[in-house]
């Protein structure tokens, strides 16, 4: 049974939107609603294993274990902004998953 609305509904809608009200009528639609899921849970995913290998870096960084920004700057200052610039870019790439919810 497909849905008269299924044509005119945006492609990166909230599935959870109408979730109680209208349930799943067509193949088409729990397809797109999979769809989204599985985007949104591999999204989160790759950004929380980032997020933690950036946290990681950042505490052997600090404790002075590692010196991986050591070719890009010489100076103290100039390691820990590299290392600003790489959450900025982890943040940025949270931001940039979250557009289409």
């Amino acid at each position: 049974m497909a849905d008269d609305k299924d044509s005119e509904r945006p492609m990166h809608s909230d599935p959870n939107e109408e979730a109680i009200d209208e349930p799943t009528t067509s193949g088409a639609q729990e397809a797109d609603e999979t769809a989204w899921m599985m985007k949104e849970g591999v999204s989160v995913g790759l950004i929380s294993i980032a997020a933690v290998l950036v946290l990681a870096l950042g505490l052997l960084q600090w404790t002075g274990l590692v010196d991986v920004f050591a070719p890009v700057a010489d100076t103290e200052l100039g390691q820990w902004l590299a290392f600003g610039v790489l959450v900025l870019i982890v943040l940025a790439a949270f931001g940039w998953s979250r557009v289409g919810v």
